[in-house]
């Protein structure tokens, strides 16, 4: 769990193998503070974020509290912000989700919980916030202040433009904090226009500061935090400025960072295959020549002379890369004889999204393919479309003269609830379940253009999933005991894993963990088989990192993109499109597997019209 420092960030910065590992040494620092203070008499004042971030966090303070008695009774909190207007039982608010997600589950006495209210008269709101002000310095000032960061940069909603010196305030949301928002309202339009935040000059007063970042989508704007220099236009980077300010990351949301993508830029290094590899892809696409036509001083001007005096000639090194990428490209990957394959698709069009030409090629050649949707999914459908099925039912039942009192009074409950909902709020049951029912049949529509038959498909609907919200619950110890069950009774010689740890709504992530939990304890029992990571709908493999390739040809891509239109409900536009890409599913499906070929042709590999990427789970 040992933290990897990098040389040449304007910010002392930690990069963990994992999220969990990050929380986990940040939770430590935590409780060594509030031990130290609590045995001197002393409070300890924590400033605290909200969001998918610090989740790890406060469930590991939570275990911590319950199972090596943390005490909080000393602690002083205070929230970063709130949307505005909000009523603190709205299920939107931060104020809420504090309470369910941390402040519940340990002993801090609630007049020691400071959060920013969304429910203040317009008129009171300045007012509202200099109190807060005040009482943080009544309190001596935040000890630690632990902070996430948005993909504006911004830190609390201190938006782009916010000024070094800005105190407690209502601000004006950017349009791209609203987009990121969107899924959690059920809908941009959805999204509160203000909030109330700490000001950066609030946040600076901390005597230390912890910033989280996890996942690639957040590698972007920690590079411009960390390496560029202070600007308003991304407010993290103010830290640069702060004594004792710490970025914390995991590898991905590293990845972009120079130390990290070019680490032979900033120093010398030790030259692995791996880095070899990387290195030397990187140059390609940086003159644009291929492997074979890379010189010696394409590698020296582009600093690269180390590898050339350690690893070199230069045509060796191309021709050692050329010859290993040759080998990742696979026209059976699952081998010559039959055999069973299990691929695992968190949502039900994650299959055909990421893996439906691999999944074409394996029945064409004879393997017995199994999926397993490992949640229903129900959350990503439109309220239209679910009263649309409940008419169509109905109606159905009519013209073929079924008894549909039962429906019609279903129907009839649908309706209200419909007609009377609150924008974002939680769907009923009856919704929920039409919406499950929605996702199911586009799912055995979607894996029958592919060739899988419906008996061959499971769906598991795993229990961390079953909140009805975005919020999921931790992976429940049945959850790994069902996904063992399943490969013990399947035996399969492969299985595919959605390898995407940085899913913006975290249920990929989840679901890895998960299937990884399971995949150990059965291999416990001399169980054998390969596990292959795919990429979901947000990002693709980096050339540097793929191990296996499947050639997709133009009528694969067509079929391809024909089963991801069975999924109807997630046509046109998705509910939870992720971040700020707004193609439709098959659009990013299709560019990326065209992208990876195109990659392929551009360092002199044989040249496909579209590849699907895949990573070797390592243990």
């Amino acid at each position: 769990m040992k933290p990897l420092s990098l040389p040449r960030t304007r910010i002392a910065t930690q990069v963990f193998a994992t999220s969990d590992d990050a929380a986990r040494q940040v939770s430590r620092q935590i409780e060594a503070l509030i031990r130290q203070n609590s045995g001197a008499g002393r409070n300890t004042v924590l400033g605290l974020p909200t969001g998918s971030t610090p989740v790890g966090l406060y469930r590991e303070l939570i275990r911590l509290h319950r199972e090596e008695v943390l005490d909080f009774s000393r602690v002083v909190t205070f929230n970063l912000d709130e949307y505005y207007p909000m009523s603190p039982d709205d299920q939107h608010s931060y104020s809420r989700w504090m309470f369910e997600t941390f402040f519940d589950h340990v002993n801090i006495p609630r007049d020691q919980i400071h959060i920013l209210s969304g429910t203040v008269p317009t008129d009171d709101v300045e007012d509202h916030c200099l109190r807060f002000e005040r009482e943080i310095q009544r309190h001596g000032g935040i000890e630690i202040q632990v902070l996430g960061i948005g993909r504006t940069g911004h830190i609390g909603f201190n938006e782009p433009g916010s000024s070094r010196h800005s105190r407690t305030r209502r601000v004006t949301l950017d349009p791209v904090t609203r987009r990121d928002a969107a899924s959690g309202f059920f809908g941009e339009e959805n999204v509160p226009h203000f909030a109330l935040t700490m000001g950066v000059g609030t946040i600076m007063e901390a005597r230390q500061v912890i910033l989280l970042a996890f996942g690639e989508h957040k590698a972007g704007i920690v590079r411009k935090a960390l390496e560029d220099g202070v600007s308003e236009a991304i407010t993290a980077s103010f830290l640069q400025t702060h004594a004792n300010a710490t970025f914390v990351l995991d590898q991905p949301a590293a990845s972009s960072l120079t130390a990290v993508s070019k680490p032979w830029s900033v120093g010398q290094v030790e030259w692995t295959t791996a880095l070899e590899r990387k290195a030397v892809i990187d140059l390609c696409q940086e003159t644009k020549k291929a492997l074979l036509k890379l010189s010696e001083d394409d590698f020296r001007n582009n600093d690269l002379h180390g590898l050339v005096r350690e690893r070199g000639p230069a045509s060796a090194i191309g021709q050692r890369v050329f010859a290993d990428l040759a080998n990742t490209i696979c026209h059976a990957p699952c081998g010559a004889e039959p055999a069973t394959v299990l691929l695992f698709s968190p949502h039900p069009d994650d299959d055909v999204i990421s893996v439906g030409g691999t999944l074409i090629r394996l029945v064409e050649q004879g393997h017995k393919v199994h999926i397993a949707y490992m949640t229903s999914g129900n959350i990503a459908v439109f309220d239209h479309d679910a009263w649309r099925f409940t008419d169509f039912v109905v109606e159905f039942n009519r013209i073929f003269g079924i008894d549909s009192v039962q429906t019609e009074t279903v129907k009839n409950r649908v309706r209200h609830f419909l007609e009377t909902k609150d924008p974002g709020q939680s769907d009923s049951e009856d919704v929920l379940q039409i919406k499950g029912l929605i996702r199911a049949t586009e799912a055995r529509a979607g894996a029958a253009a592919c060739g899988v038959p419906p008996e061959q498909l499971e769906f598991m609907d795993l229990r961390f999933y079953r909140t009805g919200t975005i919020a999921k619950a931790p992976i429940h110890p049945q959850d790994i005991e069902d996904i063992a069950s399943l490969l013990t009774r399947l035996k399969p010689a492969q299985i595919y894993v959605a390898g995407e740890m940085s899913d913006p709504h975290g249920t990929h992530r989840m679901c890895a963990e998960a299937i990884f939990a399971a995949v150990r304890k059965v291999r416990q029992t001399g169980q054998a088989f390969e596990v292959w990571l795919y990429r979901g709908a947000w990002e693709e493999w980096q050339p540097h990192e793929v191990e296996r390739v499947v050639p997709l040809s133009p009528e694969d891509v067509e079929r391809k993109k024909m089963a991801i239109f069975r999924h109807q409900s997630q046509k046109d536009k998705a509910m939870f499109p992720g971040g700020s890409d707004r193609r439709e599913f098959w659009q990013r499906a299709e560019d990326r597997n065209k992208k990876t070929a195109e990659t392929y042709d551009l360092l002199g590999l044989p040249e496909f019209y579209a590849l699907e990427g895949f990573v070797r789970w390592k243990e």
